[in-house]
């Protein structure tokens, strides 16, 4: 089972995650089945200073799907064990379907300060290893 968080805002992918209205938690079975969907709420403020990152770690979240993000942020989800795809954009459901093909790869873009109006609309298609 792999358990998936995504930063979204009017069902797309946000572009900064620690700025979401809420993340889309979707669980796949071994096949890459979506056999699970919730909503958690974001914390208020800015989510890379919140307790966010725990709170996944506790809901055996291991994925985030994100627009992009600062560094701390990234670190701080990988020390709890969240593998973080950045360069995420568009429809949640296209992102997911992305995802469960093997076609997302970290942009390996981040964020220096909390305006991300400055990246891209496209998505990040890449077939990677995300076993």
């Amino acid at each position: 089972m792999k358990k998936i968080a995504i930063p979204t805002r009017d069902e797309m992918v946000d572009d900064h995650f620690g700025h979401c209205a809420y993340y889309t938690v979707v669980t796949l079975d071994e096949q890459n089945e979506v056999v699970g969907r919730e909503r958690l709420d974001s914390p208020e403020g800015c989510g890379c200073k919140s307790n966010i990152a725990s709170v996944m770690q506790k809901m055996g979240i291991t994925f985030m799907l994100a627009g992009n993000m600062g560094m701390g942020a990234y670190n701080k989800l990988n020390a709890h064990g969240i593998s973080v795809v950045r360069g995420c954009h568009g429809k949640v459901e296209e992102v997911l379907k992305a995802f469960r093909n093997g076609e997302l790869k970290d942009s390996l873009e981040s964020c220096d300060h909390h305006d991300c109006s400055h990246h891209g609309e496209k998505p990040v298609y890449v077939i990677p290893d995300l076993k």
